[in-house]
């Protein structure tokens, strides 16, 4: 029983890191019914530019404000020059137009900093806490823990930000109904920039977060990929069920891996979330805590 809580705690810890990945989608898609599929890739210019700056010798809390301030920016570029122009559009042309961004800031990323896997050092060792270990006997990682906390701050402290502040009901008013939103006198376009800004922020914590973990290159870019079940089991507009959604998704590929693997020759955590998700739309297609959409014919 020890074995097995170990690897279900270490997948909850990663869930937890899932969930603010997933909390980059939830933002956007609640503010402008947009699927921003650039999420991944604003992840890595995060992370990228974050150890770029470090390696130049600057202190890490300057690093971390100078990051933070391009990510800022390009959000709201985003949704200046990308967004705007296109709103009332179909959501597929949103869409397609953030596959076009994603290469542009993948692109731009390793031409200001290279293409090279940096290693980013958090100050945080990834070994096994000595009193669980010696108490319970089950080994987790300090650095899982670690992070699982700021994870977990950071994502309830945005739940609580949108549903309790007027900047929140404000972006809850925009993505029941623009139209209607406009004409109660609600800066359409403030909230968009706002909410943009935001998910650059979280994904400089998220790119900072699994830099640390596997090393800041290229591959951070496929998160976005890795969140797609979370959202589809929590939903694409609840803040709490990109929560729970990382912490099935993140228990279910460890318990998955660990005790499913070795009957079909291993290596499915890296499948298994999307066959769960697939099954979960089968059920309930909206997700956990998302709304029922009834048109009318």
């Amino acid at each position: 029983m020890s074995f097995f809580f170990e690897v279900l705690i270490g997948g909850l810890l990663s869930g937890v890191m899932y969930s603010l990945v997933a909390l980059g989608f939830v933002l956007i898609y609640k503010a402008s019914g947009v699927f921003n599929f650039a999420q991944g890739a604003m992840v890595f210019l995060a992370a990228l530019t974050f150890v770029g700056l470090r390696e130049m010798g600057i202190d890490f809390w300057i690093a971390f404000v100078i990051t933070l301030g391009v990510m800022v920016v390009l959000g709201l570029l985003t949704e200046r020059i990308v967004l705007r122009p296109l709103v009332n559009q179909p959501q597929i042309t949103l869409f397609m137009a953030t596959i076009g961004l994603t290469f542009v800031i993948e692109g731009v990323a390793q031409l200001v900093w290279d293409s090279q896997p940096h290693n980013l050092d958090l100050g945080i060792q990834d070994v096994p806490l000595p009193w669980i270990s010696d108490s319970t006997g089950m080994n987790i990682s300090t650095f899982d823990i670690t992070a699982a906390g700021i994870a977990a701050v950071l994502v309830t402290s945005l739940a609580l930000f949108f549903s309790r502040t007027r900047i929140g009901r404000a972006l809850r008013a925009v993505a029941d109904d623009h139209q209607a939103a406009l004409a109660v006198g609600i800066p359409l376009q403030h909230i968009w920039g706002i909410v943009w800004a935001v998910a650059g922020f979280v994904a400089l914590v998220a790119g900072m977060l699994w830099g640390a973990r596997n090393g800041v290159q290229f591959s951070l870019t496929f998160l976005a990929l890795k969140a797609l079940p979370v959202l589809i089991l929590g939903g694409f507009e609840s803040v709490p069920g990109a929560i729970v959604g990382g912490l099935i998704i993140g228990a279910a590929e460890k318990l998955a891996e660990v005790y499913i693997g070795p009957m079909v020759g291993g290596g499915i955590e890296g499948w298994f979330p999307y066959v769960l998700a697939l099954l979960f739309l089968l059920v309930r297609p909206e997700g956990l805590f998302g709304e029922k959409h009834i048109d009318r014919v």
